[in-house]
């Protein structure tokens, strides 16, 4: 199994075509405002270093109270908007680099099935290689954690591809020093493997508290201390 795993994340590496570049950033540019509300912050109280960096999509952008979940442990949550994964490349020297992290926490991808019927789980996987290479090459030794695409109710047409793009990243990362993928997918199902809608707001996608519980308990293992 493991051996056809490496077999298609090589031929996925070789043949896909989707763009990865940083596309350049200014007014007008997709979360320009948010990224620039980060900088105010920062400008205001500039984060310590040696932090956990939670980076990615509206789930950490939702989880405005993740301090609380992990007490004792310095959290940056720079999660924004109903991001993709090439907008995790598109700001990474502003939400990423100024901050020298511990340790880095990744949620996306999912926002990237969400928009088009045309992005395959081997795009998601080769957009997120091109964002764990960058920050290998800024940071070497920075540990990285991947969170799981998660099931939502609302999504359950995406469920395939979701579990597809996990089944790739964790392939991926079995393969490298100071990783770990932190699976929250099979958490969030029920018995007959449909999400547990217990735990989303009315929306059936972002999380409620009793989903972010489950979140941090398959989290807090993996944060260094």
């Amino acid at each position: 199994m493991k051996y056809f795993l490496y077999i298609t994340l090589f031929i996925l590496s070789a043949c896909n075509s989707d763009s990865n570049k940083k596309d350049k950033t200014g007014p007008g540019s997709p979360f320009w405002s948010d990224i620039q509300n980060f900088k105010k912050q920062d400008a205001i109280s500039f984060p310590p270093k040696n932090a956990i960096l939670f980076i990615g999509s509206s789930s950490f952008t939702n989880w405005k109270d993740v301090q609380d979940y992990f007490p004792g442990l310095a959290i940056i949550n720079r999660g924004f908007g109903g991001s993709t994964l090439l907008d995790q490349l598109r700001y990474e020297k502003d939400i990423i680099f100024p901050y020298q992290p511990k340790q880095i926490v990744i949620y996306c991808g999912e926002n990237d099935l969400a928009s088009s019927d045309s992005i395959q789980a081997g795009m998601v996987y080769e957009r997120f290689k091109t964002l764990f290479n960058d920050i290998r090459d800024k940071i070497p030794n920075v540990p990285i954690a991947f969170i799981s695409l998660k099931p939502s109710p609302s999504r359950r047409h995406l469920m395939e591809k979701m579990d597809k793009a996990n089944i790739f990243v964790r392939a991926f990362l079995n393969m490298q020093k100071n990783t770990v993928f932190i699976d929250v997918y099979h958490k969030m199902l029920n018995e007959a493997g449909q999400p547990l809608p217990e735990i989303f707001l009315d929306d059936s996608l972002h999380m409620n508290a009793k989903g972010y519980t489950i979140w941090q308990e398959a989290i807090e293992p993996y944060l260094l201390k």
